[in-house]
């Protein structure tokens, strides 16, 4: 049976898209070192993204939009991207193993949460690689455009840095407008307004 591994990158930032991806890996082509995303370096992740694009039976990513997050809520738009995600697979999986302990409601394989799944299923981790270098792409096409957020280096988080620039140069139309600072910022640049 072939096992689908998914997993998700950027919920907790304050700008830009969720990201999720899939990965039917291929028994016959191992991958080494797969391991959860955040414990890899960015070097790492960037070398093992490729490989698992190159030998896996099959992947996807998918995403939701800041705008999708606002209008769903950031744990909807997750579950959202999850089954754009699967549903983008070239190849039909028989189980479809998710970090984290909810499934998709309108997934419509069998499916299984695995808390801490992107340490202890290589298809959740390879899933996660992939969703922590889109994630981080879009970030840093981000930064080219907007340099004086920080964007390559902070990822979007709500670092100090990023705070600070989003308080002295004012919310993007990428920023999620319904997590806190962003909503707080907006009230501000509304009232400097009258």
């Amino acid at each position: 049976m072939l096992i689908c591994g998914v997993d998700e990158a950027g919920r907790g930032p304050l700008i830009g898209s969720v990201f999720t991806a899939a990965v039917i890996l291929d028994p016959a082509r191992p991958i080494a070192g797969l391991a959860d995303s955040k414990k890899l370096s960015e070097a790492r992740r960037a070398a093992l993204a490729l490989e698992i694009k190159e030998k896996a039976l099959a992947w996807h990513i998918a995403s939701a939009t800041a705008a999708e997050i606002d209008q769903h809520n950031i744990f909807q738009a997750t579950m959202l991207a999850m089954v754009r995600a699967v549903d983008g697979l070239a190849i039909t999986p028989g189980k479809v193993l998710i970090d984290g302990n909810k499934i998709p409601k309108t997934l419509t394989l069998p499916a299984e949460a695995i808390v801490k799944g992107d340490a202890k299923v290589q298809e959740i981790s390879a899933a996660s690689i992939l969703a922590k270098t889109a994630r981080d792409a879009e970030m840093i096409a981000l930064d080219a455009i907007h340099p004086q957020y920080g964007f390559a280096r902070h990822k979007g988080y709500p670092t100090v840095e990023h705070l600070k620039a989003l308080a002295q140069h004012g919310a993007l139309a990428e920023h999620r407008r319904s997590f806190g600072p962003v909503r707080l910022q907006l009230a501000a640049e509304q009232g400097s307004l009258f």
